[in-house]
């Protein structure tokens, strides 16, 4: 991790970081996520938008200002 050009928020003890990077990996091969991500590839990103899925399982697309922002509420209270 110290090798990473991304300053990281975290500073995670190298037994915690472990942990997370199990917890994040199992996360990403849950059923749900790599249908997700197939969805994802099949439509194919854009540079002016960022692709959400809802809950009844359809595809939105979203400017990336309003991803970015919270549709207005801001960051900081995430």
């Amino acid at each position: 991790m110290n090798s990473s050009p991304i300053k990281l928020k975290q500073k995670l003890s190298p037994k915690a970081a472990a942990a997370k990077k199990r917890r994040d990996i199992a996360a990403a091969k849950t059923t749900l996520r790599k249908v997700r991500k197939a969805q994802n590839q099949r439509l194919g990103q854009r540079s002016d938008s960022d692709i959400h899925h809802t809950k009844s399982g359809a595809v939105k697309r979203v400017s990336i200002k309003n991803n970015r922002g919270n549709f207005g509420k801001g960051t900081k209270n995430e």
